[in-house]
């Protein structure tokens, strides 16, 4: 694996035709990285902010900066994660290698978060934070490549919504599995720092099985050409900015991963202080969010079909925010009630993902038709980094609600008493605070205007003012 000095075209990849539909083990090889992104966003979104909180003891203020920062780093490093990728050439391909590294060495970081080597206080967090900066760091170097794949491996504006669907489904299993059973994990450990390490190696072992599965599942995935490259990251960061939809995208999804993770972030808190269930509440709140994605998944890719992707998303995540808006009266709301309104977020979510992810590679074939070039590491490294930065924002978020309200934390693995308003807190960042995030920002998409009759029209023609080529539509 060498770097080279500019981006050429890959003799060892296999171009495939724009329609060409992709076999089922690509599509089952591809969708098995979801387990990595599942794990690692789901469990970090879900117990790290309760574990320093009520394991390590750290201030909820405090340690909704521990989880923030070591995330924003992600701003940074996606973007050179996509430049590498973009620029590296093996016998496995551009991204391949990656996938498998960057997996591994993820598995290995995470399981270190919850080592807990200096035990509780002040040294703890500050282990932590480290740590999740390092893991954060190995998580760019994977998911970055693995993002960029569907835009090299297929030009089917449909298959790329299948693609996705595969992944979804696939993501929505490993939150499921992971999201569920973690904390099961944790409890049977002995709760505490020791019920945390186990957690730690379980997690480690499900990340395991998604790198070496998707590089295994995808070593016969037909990919096409990578073009020129922009020969600095400034100018590759300048191609991206000119690209509208693009980042109306970007901008709408950042918002929205963070709205989606202070509901992670809340759902222990949630079931301890809301629904007074702290052992199997987390697990049924879980199911419920999780399992109606695995259900809905073909029924929103009818709909993505029929009425297209942007009137998909922008359905999905008024979805999701009328479920979690009704659910502010989840004091007075009988269980099952409660279930069902989180069921309903639930089938916002699927959506919401699927059609993102899926308006994200249109994005990505709409720059290469205007302008020539592939530089799709660059696109997702962007993505990446936002979508990332955002699911660390909402714990941030959500750990300054309960800093705000009188959060009081614990060292000894269970949550302390608190007071009515600190419970209020943990009720108003479950629930207005993720609807806002989702649905406000569904306002930035109008400039979206890709659909594929526009991305068909988009041809590149040169431009003597940049000296390079730009883009514009067939008349």
């Amino acid at each position: 694996m060498v770097p080279a000095p500019r981006a050429v075209a890959d003799p060892l990849a296999t171009p495939i035709p724009p329609a060409a539909g992709l076999p089922r083990r690509v599509h089952a090889g591809y969708a098995l990285g979801s387990l990595v992104t599942g794990a690692f966003g789901t469990v970090t979104g879900l117990l790290l902010l309760p574990y320093l909180t009520d394991t390590l003891g750290v201030a909820a203020g405090v340690a909704a900066l521990l989880v923030l920062l070591p995330k924003a780093w992600d701003v940074l490093v996606n973007p050179v994660a996509g430049r590498i990728s973009d620029r590296t050439r093996s016998r496995w391909g551009a991204r391949r290698p990656y996938l498998l590294l960057g997996g591994l060495a993820l598995a290995v970081l995470f399981a270190g978060i919850f080592a807990a080597p200096f035990g509780t206080g002040p040294a703890a967090g500050a282990y932590v934070a480290l740590a999740f900066l390092a893991t954060a760091t190995a998580f760019a170097f994977f998911q970055v490549p693995y993002v960029a794949m569907p835009a090299e491996l297929t030009g089917d504006y449909a298959e790329r919504t299948r693609l996705m669907s595969w992944r979804i489904a696939v993501l929505a299993l490993a939150i499921l599995v992971s999201g569920a059973v973690a904390p099961a994990v944790v409890t049977a450990g002995g709760d505490g720092v020791a019920g945390h390490r186990w957690m730690g190696l379980f997690v480690a072992t499900l990340i395991v099985v998604g790198a070496v599965g998707t590089f295994l599942g995808t070593r016969s995935a037909p990919t096409g050409p990578v073009g020129e490259s922009e020969p600095s990251l400034r100018a590759q960061l300048a191609v991206a900015g000119r690209n509208r939809p693009f980042r109306a995208l970007l901008t709408c999804f950042v918002v929205q991963a963070a709205g989606v993770a202070t509901v992670l972030a809340g759902v222990s808190y949630f079931a301890d202080q809301v629904l007074r269930d702290p052992e199997t509440g987390p697990t049924l709140l879980f199911a419920c969010f999780v399992g109606p994605a695995l259900l809905v998944m073909p029924l929103w890719t009818r709909v993505g079909a029929r009425v297209g992707k942007l009137a998909s998303l922008v359905a999905a995540s008024l979805i999701f925010a009328a479920g979690a808006l009704a659910l502010v009266a989840a004091p007075v709301l009988p269980a099952v009630g409660i279930y069902l309104l989180v069921a309903l977020i639930g089938v916002g979510y699927a959506g919401q993902q699927v059609f993102a992810l899926a308006m994200l590679p249109d994005c990505i074939a709409y720059d290469t038709a205007r302008t020539g070039r592939r530089q799709a590491g660059v696109f997702t490294g962007l993505w990446t980094a936002g979508e990332t930065f955002g699911l660390a924002l909402g714990p941030g978020l959500f750990g300054l609600v309960l800093q705000l309200s009188g959060y009081v934390s614990s060292s000894t693995g269970i949550a302390a008493t608190q007071s009515a308003g600190a419970r209020l807190g943990v009720l108003l960042g479950f629930t207005v605070l993720p609807a806002l995030l989702v649905a406000a920002p569904l306002a930035l998409l109008r400039p979206y205007d890709l659909t594929p009759s526009r991305l068909a029209a988009a041809t590149p023609t040169p431009s003597a003012e940049h000296g390079a080529v730009v883009g514009e539509e067939r008349r």
